[in-house]
């Protein structure tokens, strides 16, 4: 498309400038001609002749706005302040004008003051200088995403590591961006590269920064202290708020959501979405980036080479905690309550947060192990916790909350069938002493002895007891059946033809 210049009404394109040049500079035509035979002004013909192409619109004088003018140095004055706000609580050009024809009394339109203010903002932007990144450096960021797992849609938040000096990265989802996932995150990208780089870029995340003190140092969470020491690491932060102080791992960031995440990932568990991401990660070390000669694996060498190594042992990934045990039984975790054996109540506890799982122990014990609960005000139980107290509350037994939803084996619904029908309340006491014994062997191995229990008919604590221990100890079970008085007796006769014959007399009842 030829290139226009607009003068007045008219529009001179590049091919009139040739026109009216060659008849001046080749036919000597003089520029009163010019301009009869072309038809424009004679202050067009100079222009022409002065410039080789349309040389475009030229403000020789400041703009006036008689109108604005009284009141941009207000304008500029709510910009800046905004500079100090969040940025969706800024001015935009439609607020400015209201609160000017509100509180100031301006009387001028919305145009003028949208295009003063896009000026103002324009001329505000940042700039930046291109950065060159030694090797053997890191940032590291946290991203969010929706994911579909397990069936159920929701929020993932998954830690971005990048390595700025060859463009390596690591990317890992969790469930909560959290102390946990942070230190799991390192731990894990640690591992996917085999080592350990001098220093890490982050931003101010409170759950590495507990605070940022009036001289710019910052005071570290503990957890986050522990894992620099383990691994030697120097921390670097950027300013409050600017983002673009770790640029590399923020690029980062939408490029793992654009290309790793789209279309929507659906996954059985974040297991199985973590060793795709992961695989994702090693795929990209064979592109070659735009600016660069040498693929992201090539040049991962000289990080590699600049790094440290690993320590003997990883760093325990846990958010570690304090806490008491209640009169139910239970320890509060991030707003989810997890039991431990009734025997542990009252007593002061410590609790390990990790990723997947709550460790809880007294002393150097540790009392209860669950799986980790993302959700709200949830309880998590553990039925054996809560066997010794029932035992003895045995009435409690048939409500006890604990024990619902408990999936056991058919088995065991048929021995408590047994007991309680045989012995009532005695038979609902011995079951439950059955189910203590959970405390100290595995489910499977009791599951097979009440199974040998009930084809043998020994439908007791003891007799199970013996099972169990036998099949530990690999020995042949010695039962005598008849020290067991609540199995049913038997007389085997042989039946005579004079037994049945009596049933034919008239007097036969």
């Amino acid at each position: 498309m030829p290139f226009r210049c607009w003068e007045g009404l008219g529009i001179y394109t590049v091919e009139l400038y040739l026109k009216v040049r060659r008849a001046h500079f080749q036919d000597g035509l003089s520029g009163r001609r010019i301009a009869r035979d072309f038809g424009i002004s004679r202050d067009s013909v100079s222009k022409m002749l002065a410039y080789s192409e349309p040389p475009g619109y030229r403000r020789t004088a400041p703009v006036k706005r008689p109108k604005l003018d009284p009141y941009t140095d207000q304008i500029d004055q709510w910009l800046l302040e905004d500079k100090l706000r969040p940025r969706k609580q800024r001015h935009t050009a439609k607020r400015v004008f209201e609160r000017l024809r509100d509180e100031c009394g301006f009387s001028g339109g919305y145009t003028i003051v949208k295009d003063y203010v896009r000026g103002q903002k324009r001329g505000s932007r940042e700039m930046f200088v291109p950065l060159s990144h030694p090797p053997g450096h890191a940032q590291a960021d946290f991203g969010e995403a929706l994911v579909v797992i397990g069936g159920i849609e929701q929020k993932a938040y998954f830690f971005a590591f990048d390595l700025p000096h060859s463009d390596a990265c690591y990317i890992r989802a969790y469930p909560a961006a959290n102390t946990e996932a942070w230190l799991d995150g390192h731990v894990h990208a640690f591992t996917f590269f085999g080592a350990v780089p001098q220093s890490i870029l982050y931003d101010n995340d409170k759950c590495l920064v507990a605070r940022i003190m009036p001289d710019g140092t910052r005071n570290r969470t503990q957890r986050f202290s522990a894992m620099l020491s383990h691994y030697v690491i120097d921390d670097r932060y950027g300013r409050p708020g600017k983002g673009n102080d770790k640029g590399k791992v923020e690029g980062l960031v939408g490029y793992g959501r654009r290309n790793f995440m789209v279309p929507m990932p659906q996954f059985a568990d974040w297991d199985a979405f973590n060793d795709y991401l992961e695989g994702q990660c090693r795929k990209r070390q064979g592109d070659i980036l735009r600016g660069q000669k040498t693929s992201i694996g090539e040049r991962l060498e000289s990080d590699l080479a600049a790094m440290h190594d690993l320590p003997a042992a990883p760093f325990e990934a846990c958010d570690l905690r304090s806490g008491q045990v209640t009169s139910t039984s239970v320890v509060r975790y991030r707003d989810n309550d997890y039991s431990v054996p009734v025997a542990y109540g009252h007593r002061e506890v410590w609790i390990k947060g990790f990723v997947g799982r709550v460790v809880i122990g007294c002393a150097a014990e540790v009392i209860a192990d669950h799986p980790r609960s993302y959700d709200t005000a949830d309880f998590v139980f553990d039925p054996v916790h809560y066997l010794r107290l029932i035992e003895r509350k045995i009435m409690a037994f048939d409500q006890a909350a604990p024990l619902q939803g408990w999936d056991l084996p058919a088995p065991f619904k048929t021995l408590q069938r047994l007991l309680e029908a045989r012995q009532g309340k005695a038979g609902k006491r011995e079951y439950v002493q059955v189910l203590r014994l959970l405390e100290r062997f595995e489910m499977d191995v009791l599951h097979v002895a009440i199974k040998d229990a009930l084809k043998l008919g020994a439908i007791s604590f003891d007799a199970i007891k013996h099972l169990v221990l036998c099949r530990v100890e690999r020995r042949p079970p010695r039962l005598d059946l008849d020290v067991y008085p609540f199995l049913p007796s038997t007389n085997v006769a042989t039946t005579s033809a004079s037994s049945y014959m009596c049933l034919l007399g008239g007097d036969a009842t």
